[in-house]
C-alpha cells in the first residue's frame, strides 16, 4: 500500500460508510480469524482427510470346505489429502502530518462530525477488513500451489476447486430443480454425511433458486419470496448469498467438515508489528498464515457452467 498522506486521503464530515459488497459469510461460518473454531498447524502443508474405500458390495458364496481352509486376506489402503497455508500481508503507512491534521476538513459544505480522528487506526481497520475478504476468496476459489522454494508463493486450495468427485456440469444452462436433485443424489451415492448442508451462491443464482423454489401466496399488499432453505429427500439445504462465489457456480458444502487453519506467528493468528520509522511516517503491517481444511472433498458438491444474466 502506498504512503497515506494529505494528497491521498481527505477528511470529510458525516457518517462513515464502506462502499461495496464485502460480506464474508463463508469465513464467518467457519469461525473467521477469531480462533474459536480454528485448527492450528506447525507445517505449511497440512492434512485435510485420510480417505479409504471398501470393495464393491457382493453376496458371499462360501461353502463348508472353503470355511475350514485358510482364506486370503484383503488390505484396505488409505490415502492422504492435503492443503497448504498461504501468506496474507497488509501494510499501512501514514505520514505524521496526515496523522496530526485530522481536524483539517476538505469540505465545509455540511454540518456534522469528522468520524476519523486517528488516520492510522482507520487504515489498520480497513487493512484487516481487506485481509478477511482475501481469505474469503481464497477459501472458496483458491487453486492449490505448494511453495516448493522460497520464491514460490503458496496458495490454499479453495472448497470449490477441491470438489472433483461430486460435480454437475450445467452446460451453459440456467439452474434447475433437476440439477440440484441430481447433485444431491450424486453426493448421497458417494457417501456424503449431510450434517450441516449449505448452498453458497452469488446474487444471480440466489435469484434463480428463489424463482425455482419460491411460492408466494396471493396477497394484496405483499409479494415475492425469500427462500432460505430447500428440503430434499436426503437433506435440508440452507441458502447463503456470498458475493465471492463465481457467477456460474453453486457450491453445496457440508460446513461440519470446514475449518480455518492457521500457522501461529509467535502465538498470534494475525500478527501486527509496528515497523521501523523512516522519516516522518508511522508504518505497520499485519501478517497471517491461513489455509482451509474442507475435510473429505466427497462431502461437498459443485454445479458449474451455469448461465446467468
Amino acid at each position: 500500500m502506498a504512503l497515506t498522506d494529505r494528497d491521498t486521503t481527505f477528511n470529510y464530515l458525516g457518517e462513515l460508510f464502506l462502499v461495496g459488497n464485502y460480506k464474508t459469510p463463508f469465513m464467518n461460518m467457519i469461525g473467521g480469524v477469531g480462533g474459536a473454531n480454528s485448527k492450528l498447524t506447525r507445517s505449511v502443508v497440512f492434512p485435510v482427510a485420510q480417505p479409504y474405500s471398501l470393495n464393491a458390495a457382493a453376496i458371499p458364496a462360501i461353502d463348508e470346505d472353503e470355511l475350514v481352509t485358510s482364506a486370503t486376506a484383503t488390505t484396505r489402503a488409505r490415502g492422504i489429502d492435503t492443503n497448504t497455508v498461504m501468506t496474507f500481508r497488509e501494510t499501512v503507512e501514514v505520514s505524521d502530518l496526515r496523522q496530526a491534521a485530522y481536524g483539517e476538513l476538505t469540505t465545509l459544505a455540511a454540518l456534522g462530525d469528522q468520524p476519523v480522528k486517528d488516520e492510522f487506526a482507520f487504515q489498520k481497520m480497513a487493512a484487516l477488513k481487506e485481509m478477511i475478504t482475501d481469505m474469503e476468496l481464497s477459501a472458496l476459489t483458491g487453486v492449490y500451489a505448494n511453495a516448493a522454494n522460497s520464491s514460490t508463493a503458496a496458495q490454499t486450495r479453495g472448497i470449490v476447486t477441491a470438489c472433483t468427485t461430486n460435480t454437475t456440469a450445467a452446460g451453459a444452462a440456467y439452474v434447475t430443480k433437476a440439477m440440484i436433485n441430481a447433485q444431491v443424489k450424486e453426493m448421497a451415492a458417494n457417501g456424503a454425511n449431510f450434517e450441516k448442508m449449505v448452498i453458497f451462491a452469488n446474487s444471480w443464482q440466489i435469484d434463480a433458486l428463489n424463482d425455482i423454489y419460491g411460492y408466494a401466496p396471493e396477497d394484496r399488499k405483499i409479494g415475492g419470496t425469500n427462500i432460505s432453505r430447500i428440503v430434499t429427500p436426503f437433506c435440508e439445504l440452507d441458502i447463503v448469498y456470498d458475493p465471492f462465489m463465481p457467477t456460474d457456480k453453486i457450491l453445496i458444502a457440508d460446513m461440519s467438515f470446514c475449518y480455518p487453519v492457521f500457522m501461529p506467528n509467535e502465538g498470534q493468528l494475525v500478527r501486527y508489528d509496528d515497523l521501523a520509522r523512516v522519516g516522518g511516517a508511522t508504518k505497520g503491517e499485519f501478517i497471517s498464515f491461513f489455509g482451509l481444511d474442507y475435510g473429505p472433498e466427497e462431502m461437498h458438491g459443485v454445479i458449474s457452467g451455469l448461465l446467468f444474466a
